[in-house]
């Protein structure tokens, strides 16, 4: 078997396991260890065979048991025993309309059903009531999800990372283009959308319901299916005429009152025609969530950032050393890493305090001499305290490069409270940059209460910049407030908080972000070279470099 075939195998076994209510850290490492094998380039059938696979990072002994067995059978037998128990279509509309796995097939047993149409016919009929552990309050919470099913949302917003994972994969598989919201990045998706070009559209829509990732399309028609994903997440795929690509994409991809702004849209093989036959300018997937039909500004992009300002290692809660994330920032093509671990006030992690942060500086001194000219800054993440001062003394801080200012603990605190901790450590002349302003969580936290207009406006009476958090469940500041922060001349610094080297690639996610904000690399202080960013005279005198806006 070669290893696509094998990587095929597990993957539909991790999806089984995790229909069947498995745990997601076991459905996980085989959906890891699929992903190993699909991307290894020595075939992996004679690494089984001789008993060296487990030499491969991340397979243990019972993946190797299942490797084994279908190198010499041909097939995972656990895994045939799942097709026949499991009825994925079932379990996909279920989880489509908040049930678990288990409740699905409960539900679908006790029908004597194994279809999404089956089980919708039963409960139109009033079947449901019929079973056991069904009341009317439970009937009636299935009725009204299934007659909301049409809308085709999943019951939360997807973080942005895994919702854009979903749709590239999709895309690529099928050879089309990645849209709705992931295309405009939005921190939390609900659209998520697939445009292919096929005068036959058959043929996708049939690979379409065969990939890995669908385990049920709920609907389908001549040129458009709607698939559901092991999590119960809908994916549209749009099959459009090669002529009128660009229209479908365009539409795919826009938020509604942006799209309809437009209408009638004029058929076109791609968008650029679309926006030439509409008489206005190119408008960037980022912006198209309201109408308008301006020239807009050339958003900055992740090629225009020459360094991550905003950056954990394992002296605190990262996972590589001083060194290691050094070298992956330098590979990365930026000119500077600021290194900003914890200081103790976040107690959940491990924090630095005044020593650890000088015996910090023998390893970043180290660690430039073997990376330069990159330079690695010493930096920290310092916590505000719950009376308002700062975690380290202003001695230490002044030896550092690059303070980012951070509230951890009471984000819960009201208004004025919060606004007047934060504005006044922003205050202290040591402070460059104040981390997730609005400490949210995305799916799990809300925002905080902290008044924005007054934090811009000591912003910039300090020359203090506002970041843009580029990890995956924060994006903080949002869209709407890079807009005002932009709006107002606040610089903003888009970092990626990375707690380890892949981490680092949240930098796209932080600067599509600004993006959706509006923003240039002129309003985006980490676009500047080196030794601006240590200027800290000018920093707080922005008049003495201006930013180029080109």
């Amino acid at each position: 078997m070669d290893n696509s075939a094998i990587a095929e195998r597990l993957d539909a076994f991790a999806t089984l396991l995790d229909l069947a209510g498995a745990s997601f850290y076991t459905a996980r490492a085989y959906r890891r260890a699929a992903e190993l094998v699909r991307t290894t380039q020595a075939p992996i059938e004679p690494l089984v065979r001789a008993g060296r696979v487990r030499e491969l990072r991340g397979i243990g002994r019972g993946i190797e048991a299942r490797l084994v067995e279908l190198v010499e059978t041909g097939e995972i037998a656990e895994l045939r025993e799942l097709e026949r128990e499991v009825a994925p279509e079932l379990v996909g509309l279920g989880r489509l309309i908040g049930l678990t796995p288990k409740r699905a097939v409960e539900l679908g047993r006790a029908l004597g059903i194994t279809t999404a149409a089956e089980f919708r016919e039963a409960a139109a009929a009033g079947r449901l009531a019929d079973v056991p552990g069904v009341g009317p309050k439970t009937e009636s919470r299935i009725l009204e999800a299934l007659a909301q099913e049409g809308e085709h949302r999943p019951r939360r917003g997807l973080l942005l990372n895994r919702a854009r994972a979903l749709v590239v994969e999709v895309a690529a598989a099928l050879g089309g283009e990645p849209a709705g919201d992931p295309r405009r990045w939005r921190d939390a998706c609900e659209h998520l959308a697939v445009v292919c070009a096929a005068d036959r559209p058959g043929p996708l829509l049939d690979a379409f319901a065969a990939l890995p990732a669908i385990v049920a399309v709920v609907e389908r028609s001549e040129r458009r299916a709607v698939g559901v994903t092991v999590e119960g997440v809908p994916i549209e795929l749009v099959v459009a005429e090669p002529a009128g690509f660009g229209t479908a994409l365009l539409r795919a991809t826009g938020a509604r009152e942006y799209v309809e702004a437009l209408e009638p849209l004029p058929e076109a093989v791609d968008e650029a025609e679309v926006y030439l036959a509409l008489g206005i300018p190119f408008c960037p997937p980022e912006l198209r969530e309201r109408p308008f039909r301006g020239e807009p500004p050339p958003l900055v992009e992740v090629g225009a950032i020459r360094g991550d300002l905003h950056a954990h290692t394992t002296w605190s809660d990262g996972r590589a050393s001083v060194l290691e994330m050094g070298m992956a920032a330098r590979d990365r093509g930026y000119e500077y890493l600021a290194i900003c671990d914890h200081t103790p006030n976040v107690r959940v992690v491990p924090g630095l305090d005044a020593g650890d942060v000088r015996r910090q500086r023998e390893e970043i001194a180290g660690a430039n001499a073997e990376l330069a000219p990159f330079r690695i800054l010493r930096g920290i993440e310092c916590d505000i305290r719950a009376d308002g001062s700062l975690d380290l003394p202003d001695d230490v801080l002044a030896e550092l490069d690059w303070v980012q200012l951070s509230l951890h603990a009471g984000q819960r605190a009201g208004r004025d409270e919060l606004t007047r901790k934060v504005t006044e450590a922003m205050r202290n002349p040591y402070v460059r940059c104040l981390s997730h302003p609005k400490g949210r969580m995305i799916n799990r936290r809300p925002e905080n209460a902290l008044d924005l207009d007054e934090t811009f406006a000591v912003a910039l009476e300090t020359g203090v910049a506002v970041e843009v958090n580029g990890l995956p469940d924060r994006l903080d500041l949002r869209d709407e407030h890079v807009w005002r922060a932009v709006e107002g001349g606040v610089p903003i610094v888009c970092s990626t908080d990375a707690h380890s080297v892949a981490g680092l690639g949240n930098m796209e996610l932080s600067v599509a972000t600004a993006r959706r904000g509006w923003a240039t690399a002129a309003d985006v202080l980490n676009t500047r070279p080196l030794a601006e960013i240590l200027d800290r005279r000018a920093l707080r005198n922005p008049a003495l470099h201006p930013p180029d806006r080109g």
